[in-house]
């Protein structure tokens, strides 16, 4: 039997089965999630069970067909990702829905491109939602034009007074059957806030940004996926709500060469080969298109910053063993 890890605390799994060819789940275990152990030698490989993670399992079930107490269900293998996000720990996804606020907190347009990057190097495809448009419309409405330029959905929203949230919840409905997101983004931006209005059962916890460091507290402790049914159809996708940026691994973009980062700005692509030099790096060279369309202003400025930024981080980073 197969299925996905939902959460991992403690040695404690949460598994949901899924059918897959070869690979049949009893009647009795369909449309409900597990709780299961995972075999000792896991440790010993260096694996980590991750949520979002499709597992192999073995079920020893009594004679109605069912693990009694929970017990008779070991996970044995875990099968190949094809994605995975180190912090937020998540393997699998399809979607990053990265969450940032117009104002309170004010958005870090370089930690949000790190972001972005993180996630198309990894091959997960990244969705910005901009809350608190009621806030700084402006802001937002400039933050909107910048990433829809970057190739990327883009749907500023106000949580609280309800705007565009209808248009976020559509696109995700369409997006989303059979697929695993997670949202992510700085504590504040209102990504618990936003889940509880797309998905009410959910129910997640809130906090309030600080007074005093303008900065949201942490409410969500770890990765946790929720299979949530979308519309009328039947069908369902996997949710995941996670950390804010104050828990990102930032400390770890240093999966990509500096010359492989400009593949991970979608709006530099029209550009590449086109420069005057082979090896170009697009930061100072004469003859550079990429330079040359900042100046145009068909690239923002603060995107080729965050780039330079980047680039100079990736060629300074210490290599690890």
């Amino acid at each position: 039997m197969t299925g996905r890890l939902l959460s991992c605390t403690g040695g404690l799994y949460t598994f949901f089965p899924e059918e897959t060819e070869g690979y049949p789940v009893p009647e009795t275990l369909r449309q409900t999630p597990l709780f299961l152990r995972a075999r000792g030698a896991f440790r010993y490989q260096g694996e980590s069970p991750t949520a979002g993670d499709l597992v192999l399992l073995r079920a020893e079930l009594d004679e109605n067909g069912v693990p009694e107490d929970g017990r008779g269900l070991l996970m044995e293998k875990i099968l190949p990702r094809k994605s995975l996000l180190i912090r937020p720990p998540v393997a699998n996804l399809d979607y990053l829905i990265v969450t940032v606020a117009a104002a309170e907190p004010a958005p870090s347009p370089l930690l949000l491109d790190k972001l972005i990057a993180s996630a198309l190097v990894r091959g997960v495809t990244p969705i910005l939602v901009l809350n608190k448009r009621d806030l700084a419309p402006a802001a937002c409405d400039s933050l909107a034009e910048i990433y829809r330029a970057a190739g990327l959905a883009v749907y500023p929203i106000s949580v609280r007074t309800g705007e565009g949230t209808e248009a976020l919840r559509t696109a995700l409905v369409s997006l989303l059957p059979d697929r695993c997101a997670a949202f992510a983004g700085a504590s504040g931006v209102g990504k618990s806030s936003c889940l509880n209005l797309l998905f009410p059962a959910l129910s997640l916890s809130t906090g309030r940004v600080s007074e005093r460091t303008g900065r949201g507290r942490h409410t969500t402790r770890q990765a946790v996926l929720h299979r949530l049914p979308l519309g009328e159809s039947g069908r369902y996708c996997f949710l995941a709500d996670t950390p804010g940026f104050g828990l990102l691994d930032f400390a770890r973009f240093d999966f990509m060469e500096p010359e492989e980062l400009v593949f991970s700005f979608p709006e530099f692509e029209p550009y590449l080969g086109r420069c005057r030099y082979t090896k170009c790096t697009h930061s100072k060279e004469e003859g550079c298109a990429i330079l040359a369309a900042v100046r145009d202003g068909a690239i923002a400025p603060s995107r080729h910053e965050s780039y330079l930024a980047l680039r100079e981080e990736l060629k300074h980073r210490k290599r690890r063993p």
